[in-house]
């Protein structure tokens, strides 16, 4: 029989925190698979965890985050998975609220850290406005896009492991790709710990890459709720500096063609990403939605 939970966990250089984190899991679920994908680790934290009872996939180098979600999410067995992290920050007791929220009807559940559980003020001012932007983009209320403790139907995850970026970014892929394919997310408030060992986050790298992310966000979900705004801001700057220099100069300026031409060419290409993201998704999302039972603790996302 197909077992009923798969944890995976992504694992580099994490020999300081694995052990434990396997083994409390073990502690709630001794009989339960649980998949370390060692990815490209320089230190013994594949030894650790298989010693603690894990299933190891060792990555011959470093591949990204995502890439070892990717490959834990194809070969678990479980018809839920789990997929948390392998630095401590997760507390495996959470495990079954998450649990609960998928035998209540919902497709994914993610525990969502509260502000309290930010490792600094910069990130959490950053998290918050990716909250937003994400809720307006979908048009459900989303408590934190970026949490990478989460379960899953693994029949569902799967549908989208093509759209899964090898990097840090699979939790805000992962949870629009379920809202756009019409399958309901819960969020179940979390506490999390510190991180045991050192954090991989690089601030002006990462830094960057997130304000990447805010794009991918636009144009992975509702292209036209990104574009539109933009070219209607380069619209009403053109028409605006038009009418000016009609008043002042009384002629129409190169600058007011460029900026109105620049506008149409936005709208256009916004029109091309809603085609190609609806591609995208093609064939996601075509069975009848259960209504999910909304349980104590859990949120639920229209607005």
């Amino acid at each position: 029989m197909q077992p009923q939970l798969s944890v995976v966990i992504p694992a580099k250089n994490e020999a300081q925190a694995i052990g434990p984190v396997v083994k409390k899991i073990l502690e709630l679920y001794p009989k339960i698979e649980i998949l370390v994908v060692n990815d490209g680790s320089t230190d013994n934290t594949a030894e650790i965890a298989e010693k603690a009872g894990a299933r190891v996939i060792s990555h011959p180098y470093s591949m990204g985050n995502g890439a070892a979600i990717k490959h834990g999410a194809r070969v678990a067995e479980g018809r839920k998975i789990v997929f948390m992290d392998a630095d401590g920050q997760h507390d495996p007791s959470d495990i079954p609220r998450l649990l609960e929220q998928i035998d209540n009807g919902f497709d994914m559940a993610v525990g969502a850290r509260q502000s309290s559980s930010q490792a600094s003020i910069l990130r959490g001012v950053a998290n918050r406005f990716y909250n937003r932007l994400a809720s307006y983009m979908t048009g459900h209320r989303i408590d934190d896009l970026t949490s990478g403790f989460r379960a899953a139907r693994s029949e569902k995850f799967r549908e989208f492991l093509s759209l899964l970026p090898n990097g840090f970014s699979y939790p805000t892929t992962s949870t629009m790709a379920f809202f756009r394919a019409g399958y309901p997310v819960a969020y179940v408030p979390i506490t999390a710990s510190p991180r045991i060992g050192t954090s991989h986050i690089r601030l002006v790298k990462d830094g960057t890459r997130f304000l990447l992310i805010i794009f991918r966000i636009g144009t992975l979900y509702s292209p036209l709720k990104l574009f539109v705004p933009v070219s209607l801001s380069f619209f009403l700057v053109g028409l605006g500096y038009y009418l000016f220099t009609l008043i002042t100069a009384g002629r129409f300026t190169n600058m007011s063609a460029l900026l109105l031409t620049t506008s149409v060419i936005i709208f256009l290409i916004g029109l091309v990403s809603e085609q190609i993201t609806q591609l995208m998704y093609k064939g996601t999302g075509t069975e009848e939605a259960r209504p999910p039972t909304i349980a104590p603790g859990s949120t639920t996302h229209e607005q």
